[in-house]
């Protein structure tokens, strides 16, 4: 897909990974609709890129969001939905656990609601995270998918490893001291950039010859 000239929604786009996928799409020349519940997020963004404020569990407002846009070619949620549990799962507290399964709820949202306002040959590109692949102690997540169903619109995955972005509230030495911890393992032992993620996006989205798969940008996640 030559992305110039086509529109692009991208769900969580005014920060971390979904800012830096809307920021390279629309320098490609994409006009790009960046979604979240909290727009100013983003801050200045180029020219190319639209901000628009909804939450991806309300259907209501997500239904009316795609209808003011489609038709559109693409479509990446990189929303998380809500907060995350964190630690072991025996002391884990359970309705925290359960706020953890909203992003499913957000993705099985957007994928239902704006499949089908999308181009015939659009293509959609999901989020996930490298626990999704191989869960270590501490962590829980989930995984799904729909590509068959919807093609010949083509569905992927794009599966980060540890990324520094916004959404770690750790700051300075202690920020560093923990993503050096989650990476020595790593065949290149960093946390990756937001911007490198988005790249991964760009793949998925531009070969037209990439459906039903998933992408780790994890640099050796699943191998270590």
């Amino acid at each position: 897909m030559n992305v110039s000239g086509k529109k692009a929604l991208v769900i969580g786009g005014t920060s971390g990974i979904g800012l830096a996928a809307s920021k390279q799409l629309a320098a490609l020349g994409a006009t790009v609709i960046a979604v979240s519940r909290n727009p100013s997020r983003a801050g200045d963004v180029p020219k190319g890129i639209t901000l628009e404020q909804c939450d991806v569990l309300d259907r209501d407002a997500l239904s009316k969001l795609f209808e003011t846009y489609a038709p559109f070619d693409i479509l990446v949620s990189a929303a998380t939905g809500g907060t995350r549990a964190r630690g072991t799962f025996l002391e884990m507290d359970m309705e925290g656990y359960k706020a953890s399964f909203a992003k499913l709820w957000g993705y099985a949202n957007v994928l239902q609601l704006g499949t089908p306002r999308m181009s015939k040959n659009g293509t959609i590109v999901l989020v996930s995270g490298s626990p999704a692949r191989k869960s270590k102690p501490g962590q829980v997540a989930i995984a799904s998918a729909v590509a068959p169903e919807i093609a010949p619109r083509r569905l992927n995955v794009v599966s980060p490893g540890t990324i520094d972005t916004p959404m770690s509230s750790l700051q300075g030495a202690e920020r560093e001291e923990a993503y050096r911890k989650q990476t020595a393992k790593n065949l290149i032992p960093r946390a990756g950039t937001a911007d490198e993620v988005a790249q991964g996006i760009l793949f998925v989205i531009q070969n037209d010859f990439v459906a039903g798969t998933t992408v780790d940008v994890d640099c050796g996640w699943l191998l270590s």
